[in-house]
């Protein structure tokens, strides 16, 4: 295991998530294999980049505003593959409806290294820990 790997796979999920709340498509389906799979929370799966891309896409609209952090990465490299454990801070506000979603999980991704020597993300998932939704009129200020 090397440090660059490790530094490589913590720019690739960086990238993955600066890219979902960006909306920037392209550069989020760059960071996934093909056949990646993808489960998000209980009732979420995907077995193709295609789907978890047009999932997000419809899942998270111009006007949505989303904020998405890891940190606490847990990282082991085997050669060619890797296991990555990550903390998720999230939110989400929904302006015309007027409500904030916050939450937490642990992501548990697995990456493999492509022919160009450049980690994408084969596997991808989150196990909540908490979730709530409230009124932004409830909040204070």
């Amino acid at each position: 295991m090397s440090a660059d790997d490790v530094s490589d796979i913590e720019r690739l999920k960086y990238r993955y998530l600066r890219s979902l709340d960006c909306r920037r498509w392209n550069e989020f389906a760059e960071t996934l294999t093909e056949n990646v799979v993808g489960e998000y929370g209980e009732h979420l799966r995907f077995s193709s980049r295609s789907e978890v891309l047009a999932f997000m896409r419809k899942a998270m609209p111009p006007g949505l505003i989303t904020e998405h952090r890891v940190t606490q990465p847990e990282i082991v490299i085997d050669g060619d593959r890797a296991t990555g454990t990550w903390y998720l801070s999230d939110m989400v506000l929904h302006p015309a409806s007027g409500t904030i979603l916050r939450g937490a999980a642990f992501y548990d991704d697995r990456y493999v290294r492509g022919s160009d020597g450049h980690w994408l993300i084969a596997r991808t998932g989150y196990t909540r820990t908490y979730e709530f939704t409230h009124d932004v009129g409830s909040l204070p200020g």
